[in-house]
């Protein structure tokens, strides 16, 4: 298997974390018409879908942040 470039691993990961924020536009869009039709249980369950599709996106954000601080330097030393 060739190694990737961090560059790459980053890339992909912003992407992913792209469509995950997609997805949760997508049910909360899909959580707000059910609590207008007073559907609340399909409005809830939308809404904690949205959530963990947030949360995916920030744990992606959260890697590309770690894999970043690996390859930074402090400046001023």
């Amino acid at each position: 298997m060739e190694d990737r470039r961090p560059q790459d691993i980053a890339a992909e990961r912003f992407e992913r974390s792209a469509e995950e924020l997609e997805m949760a536009a997508r049910h909360l869009r899909v959580a707000g018409k059910h609590m207008r039709d007073r559907e609340v249980p399909r409005a809830c369950a939308h809404a904690f879908a949205a959530r963990g599709h947030m949360i995916t996106a920030s744990r992606l954000m959260d890697e590309n942040a770690v894999l970043h601080a690996s390859k930074s330097v402090a400046a001023g030393d």
